[in-house]
């Protein structure tokens, strides 16, 4: 058995390129972008650290059809580590909070987002946050 090395999650969304910004608010950027027609069929975001992918409805039914319908009816559910819960806060001024911030018995300060894919995505800080 071999020993496993990264877990990345790929998010089916209708379009790309509306999910962009939120993702570059928080330091992410495209390091590989695939075309599907006159848009985005895939991207991979990175901040050096991590990395999260986008496939596009219509990628994914051209890519592999047996699971098109799944796709389209799931929402995933992200839960990220962060450094400074202030500073995702900040740069996500605006977007749909879905989790307002709390701090949890786990000892995490929470704040969760609807990104505009329709995923949603908890960013948790543990231990103290920044003054």
């Amino acid at each position: 058995m071999s020993q496993t090395r990264k877990i990345t999650t790929v998010l089916p969304v209708a379009a790309i390129e509306p999910c962009l910004p939120f993702w570059e608010a928080i330091g992410f950027k495209v390091t590989v972008d695939v075309p599907q027609g006159d848009a985005l069929g895939f991207v991979i975001l990175s901040d050096g650290a991590t990395e999260v992918m986008y496939q596009s409805f219509a990628s994914i039914a051209d890519d592999v059809p047996a699971i098109a319908d799944a796709a389209r009816r799931g929402h995933a559910f992200l839960f990220v580590e962060v450094g400074d819960i202030d500073a995702v806060e900040r740069a996500l001024a605006g977007q749909p909070v879905v989790l307002a911030r709390r701090t949890t018995f786990y000892g995490a300060t929470e704040i969760g987002y609807r990104e505009p894919g329709g995923h949603y995505v908890t960013f948790a800080q543990f231990g103290e946050p920044p003054q």
